[in-house]
C-alpha cells in the first residue's frame, strides 16, 4: 500500500512529523517497508533568471545564456527551444547531481563556449516525462530553493511517499483513510468527517443490471450502477495526476484516474463502462467456459465453467471483480458514461484471479474483502467527482440484491486485557479506543464495523485494544509460581533416555537422520516385519506400505542414497520407534547408529581404515552406558537374520537382550543397494531397566585406591568353543571381584594340534582383580584362580594348559 503524507493529512488532521507518524505506523502492525523523500533529491537546486540569451557561435539550437544566480551572472549553454531572456528557471550548478540523467554536472565546454550548470527540465529533475523545455516558473525569487518553491505552490511533487506492508487480515488499511483511522485512534490526531451528499438523478438509467439468482450468495451479493451522460474525458487535474503518480500510477484519463483515487483513497474499487459501447443491461452470471474475453491489459482470456463474468447482450464485457475488458473501456471519445460499484465474494474473486493469472489492484483488494456498506456511499462520492471534474448529469441508482448482513457482536471483558496481554489499560480507555475505531460499544457488548471482517471474537477486541495502546509498552515479570523452589521434571524418565541417547549419538560423530515409520513391504521383510498386522490400509505410496519393524531400513536407504551422490563414509542414526505389530503396546523406542566405509579420511599417516564390528560395540556400549544400564553385560550370538552370523552379536542381561551389533548381512546389503560391508547398531531403549533407587542425581563413581592384580590364563580347549563362552565363565567366577576378563591370545590349527591333541586349540586369558576392601593375599589370589579353573572347565570342557 503506498500513499504520500499529503494524501494521508486529507484525512487526518495532525501536526505530528513523519518520523511519528511512520513509527506509529509499524507499532500499529501496518510495517512501513520503504519512504521515498523526492524532496531531497532536488533540496540542492535554486531558482534564477535568464538575463540575456543568444545564438551560440558554432551550433544552431544551442543558445548562450547570461542567468542570474545567488552567486552572481553565470554563463550557461542551452539547447532548449524555450530559453530566452525573463524567464525564471531551476538552476543545476556545478557539483549537483541531476537524478533523470544519472550524472553530476561539472564546467565544462560546448562548442567551445563555457558553461557553468545547466537550466533543467521536468524529466531531468523526475517530475514528469516533460522534456520539450526547460521548466518555467511563474513565480519565484533568485537563489530560492526550488524544493521551498515546490512546497508552497506544488507539493504532491515533493511529497513524501509513504509504502507499508500490509498482512492479508487488515484490508481496511488498504485504503489512505482506513490507515488515517488507526493513526487518530492512537491520538496522533483528528480524523476528518467525511461528508457523503447522495447525488440526485435527474433520469432513469437505460441500462439495468441483473445477478443471477446462483450468485446472490456466494458470488455478488449487491451491484449497483448509474449512467453520467454529456461528461467530457479529457486529462485528470494536476492534483489528482501528481497523487497517482507518487504512488507509482499512470494517470490515463479523468475517468480512469478517479477510479484509480478511490481505490486507494477509500478502498473502494469501482469501475466505468462507455455506455455507448454496452448493448442492452448488464448481468453478472456464471460462465459457461469457452467466452473470450480482450481486458484492459491488452490480454485475451478464456473463462472457465463457473467464473462469474459482467456481460451485456453482446457477450462478456468485464471479468467481475478483477479487471474491466476492453470492448467497453473509456477513452477521451466517451461521453456517457456507466459507473459500477459492487460487493463481490472474496473466495470466488480470489479463484477466478489465480486461475486467469491476473494480478490487479481490484482483485487484491475483493479477494481480501472491502466493506459491503461502503459500496453506494463509494458510488456516490465518485458520482460527485465526475461531475465536479467531467461535467454531465446522472441517472438514478439501479441496483440488484442487498448490502449482506455482516453485523456481529461480542462481549468485551476488560479484565482479559490483563489476562490474555498482560496491560493494565482502564476501561474507560479501552472502550474509547474501540470506538475511535469505529466499533459500537451497547453495555458490554462491542459490534464490529462493516470495515473490519478480521474481528471474529473477545479476544480480537482485546487485540486490538492492545494494539493501539502500544505493545512496546509490555512491562517483562516473571511468571508466578505456585509453590517456590525448582519445579518437577516435565519430561517423562522414558523422554529423557531418548534425549540421553540422540546426544550421545551426536557426540560421537554421528548425523541424525529422521526417516519415515513406513517402508516398503520387501524392506519390511528384510527385518521380520511384512505382516499384514503392520500394513497400511492407505498408503501414501507403494514405498510406504508397511509399518517399520526396525530402524535400521530407514537408515540403510539414506546410506544407499548418499552413496549414490558420491558420500561414501557415512555414520548415520536415528532414535524413533518400531513396530512389531498393529496394536497401540507393538512398538518399541530403538536408538539404531550405522557405519559405512572408513573411520577417518585419507592421510599419509595411514590412521584410515575400515569401520569394523568393534566401532560398533564400542559406541552401543557408550550409548548404553548414557542410558543408565548395568556395565557388565553378557554377549550372546543370538542374533536375527539380518546380521552377519559370524560378525554379530547380543548384548543383554540373561535373557533381557539390550542391544544387537555386528556387520549387517550382505544379502541385506545387496537387497537395499548398499555398498558394504556396513556395520551398525541398534539399542533396545525400552528394555534397558531402570534403577531401583529413584534418586535426583546420579549414583557417585565407585573408585578403589587398591592395586589391581591381573593373572594370566591359557586353557586348551575344543576348537568348537568360542572364546564368549570362555571369557563369560570366567567373569562369573567371582562377580565381585573380577573386574575385567580379556582374551588375549589364540593358539589354533595343525601345530597346536600336533602339541594339544586333533580338534584342540589354546584361548589365553588376562583376568584382572580389583580388591575394594583390602590388599589381596595369595591365599585369596590363588582361591580366586581356582574357581575361575573350575567355572571354565565346567562350561567348556576345557583344562588348564600345561
Amino acid at each position: 500500500m503506498k500513499f504520500t503524507l499529503s494524501w494521508l493529512k486529507d484525512h487526518l488532521e495532525t501536526e505530528e512529523s513523519l518520523d511519528e507518524i511512520l513509527y506509529a505506523l509499524t507499532d500499529l502492525g501496518l510495517e512501513v517497508e520503504e519512504v521515498e523523500d523526492r524532496g531531497a533529491r532536488l533540496s540542492t537546486f535554486t531558482l534564477a533568471k535568464v538575463l540575456h540569451a543568444e545564438q551560440h557561435p558554432d551550433a544552431d539550437k544551442l543558445r548562450v545564456c547570461r542567468v542570474l544566480t545567488d552567486e552572481g551572472e553565470k554563463q550557461i549553454v542551452c539547447g532548449a527551444p524555450n530559453a530566452r531572456a525573463g524567464i525564471t528557471v531551476v538552476l543545476c550548478k556545478p557539483g549537483d547531481y541531476v537524478p533523470g540523467i544519472d550524472v553530476t554536472l561539472g564546467v565544462g565546454k560546448i562548442r567551445g563556449v563555457e558553461s557553468h550548470g545547466m537550466m533543467a527540465s521536468e524529466r531531468e529533475l523526475e517530475l514528469s516525462d516533460e522534456h520539450n523545455g526547460i521548466i518555467e516558473l511563474p513565480s519565484g525569487e533568485v537563489g530560492e530553493r526550488f524544493v521551498d518553491w515546490l512546497a508552497k505552490n506544488r507539493p504532491d511533487t515533493v511529497d513524501p511517499m509513504i509504502y507499508i506492508k500490509i498482512t492479508p487480515n487488515r484490508p481496511d488499511a488498504l485504503g489512505v483513510r482506513g490507515l488515517a483511522r488507526d493513526l487518530a485512534a492512537r491520538g496522533l490526531g483528528r480524523l476528518k468527517p467525511q461528508a457523503i451528499e447522495p447525488v440526485k438523478g435527474s433520469f432513469q438509467s437505460p441500462i439495468g443490471v441483473t445477478i443471477d439468482a446462483s450468485l446472490k450468495e456466494t458470488g455478488c451479493p449487491l451491484f449497483a450502477g448509474r449512467l453520467i451522460r454529456g461528461v467530457k474525458n479529457g486529462p485528470s487535474p494536476e492534483w489528482l495526476q501528481h497523487r497517482l503518480k507518487a504512488i507509482g500510477l499512470r494517470p490515463i484519463s479523468a475517468l480512469v484516474d478517479i477510479t484509480n483515487f478511490f481505490t486507494f483513497d477509500q478502498n473502494r474499487p469501482l469501475h466505468v463502462f462507455d455506455a455507448d459501447k454496452v448493448k442492452g443491461g448488464l448481468r453478472i452470471h456464471p460462465a459457461t467456459g469457452g467466452e473470450v474475453l480482450e481486458a484492459l491489459d491488452e490480454r485475451s482470456y478464456t473463462f472457465r465453467p463457473g467464473m462469474m463474468v459482467i456481460s451485456d447482450d453482446q457477450g462478456p464485457e468485464s471479468i467481475a471483480g478483477v479487471m474491466g475488458g476492453a470492448p467497453s473501456g473509456c477513452s477521451e471519445e466517451t461521453v456517457n458514461v456507466f459507473l459500477e460499484s459492487a460487493y463481490w465474494d472474496p473466495i470466488t474473486i480470489a479463484t477466478t484471479g489465480r486461475a486467469l493469472k491476473i494480478h490487479s489492484d481490484a482483485r487484491y483488494r475483493f479477494e481480501r474483502g472491502v466493506d459491503p456498506e461502503f459500496t453506494l456511499p463509494g458510488l456516490e462520492l465518485a458520482t460527485r467527482m465526475i461531475l465536479d471534474l467531467c461535467g454531465g448529469e446522472a441517472s438514478d441508482v439501479v441496483m440488484d440484491g442487498a448490502v449482506p448482513v455482516v453485523n456481529r457482536s461480542y462481549r468485551l471483558d476488560p479484565e482479559r486485557v490483563v489476562s490474555l496481554v498482560g496491560m493494565n489499560i482502564p476501561e474507560g480507555e479501552q472502550r474509547a479506543t474501540l470506538e475511535a475505531l469505529g466499533f459500537t460499544l451497547k453495555g458490554d457488548m462491542a459490534t464490529p464495523p462493516s470495515w473490519r471482517p478480521d474481528i471474529q471474537g473477545e479476544a480480537d477486541l482485546i487485540e486490538e485494544v492492545a494494539r493501539i495502546a502500544s505493545l512496546t509498552k509490555l512491562e517483562g515479570k516473571p511468571m508466578r509460581r505456585a509453590r517456590p523452589g525448582v519445579p518437577k521434571p516435565i519430561l517423562t524418565p522414558m523422554q529423557m533416555r531418548e534425549k540421553a541417547a540422540r546426544r550421545m549419538l551426536a557426540g560421537l560423530g554421528y548425523n541424525e537422520c529422521v526417516t519415515y515409520s513406513f517402508i516398503d513391504g520387501a524392506s519390511a521383510a528384510l527385518f521380520g516385519g511384512g505382516a499384514a498386522a503392520t500394513r497400511i490400509e492407505n498408503p501414501i505410496s507403494s514405498e510406504m506400505t508397511h509399518m517399520r519393524p526396525d530402524l535400521l531400513p530407514g537408515l540403510l536407504q539414506a546410506a544407499a542414497r548418499n552413496q549414490a551422490r558420491g558420500f561414501a563414509d557415512l555414520a548415520l542414526f536415528e532414535v524413533g520407534p518400531a513396530f512389531s505389530g498393529g496394536e497401540p503396546g507393538d512398538q518399541a523406542l530403538q536408538a539404531t547408529g550405522l557405519l559405512v566405509g572408513a573411520t577417518a579420511p585419507r592421510d599419509p599417516y595411514g590412521s584410515r581404515r575400515v569401520a569394523d564390528i568393534y566401532d560398533a560395540k564400542a559406541d552401543a556400549e557408550a550409548v548404553l552406558a548414557a542410558l543408565g544400564a548395568p556395565a557388565r553385560m553378557q554377549i550372546t550370538r543370538k542374533v536375527a537374520d539380518w546380521w552377519h552370523p559370524g560378525r554379530s552379536g547380543v548384548m543383554g542381561l540373561g535373557p533381557n537382550a539390550l542391544c544387537a551389533f555386528g556387520e549387517v548381512h550382505p544379502k541385506v546389503l545387496r537387497a537395499m543397494d548398499v555398498k558394504g560391508p556396513a556395520v551398525a547398531f541398534t539399542v533396545f531403549v525400552d528394555a534397558v531397566p531402570f534403577p531401583k533407587a529413584k534418586t535426583a542425581t546420579r549414583a557417585a563413581l565407585g573408585m578403589s585406591d587398591l592395586q589391581a592384580v591381573e593373572r594370566d590364563f591359557a586353557f586348551v580347549v575344543g576348537k568348537d568353543v568360542e572364546a564368549l563362552a570362555l571369557v563369560n565363565a570366567a567373569q562369573g567366577a567371582d562377580k565381585a571381584l573380577i573386574e575385567a576378563v580379556r582374551v588375549f591370545d589364540e593358539f589354533s590349527g595343525e601345530k597346536a594340534e600336533a602339541q594339544m591333541g586333533a580338534g584342540k586349540k589354546s584361548l589365553a586369558i588376562t583376568v584382572r582383580l580389583q580388591p575394594r576392601d583390602k590388599t589381596l593375599t595369595d591365599e585369596q589370589i590363588e582361591a580366586v584362580s581356582a574357581k575361575i579353573v573350575e567355572k571354565v572347565a565346567k562350561a567348556t570342557g576345557g583344562a588348564l594348559r600345561g
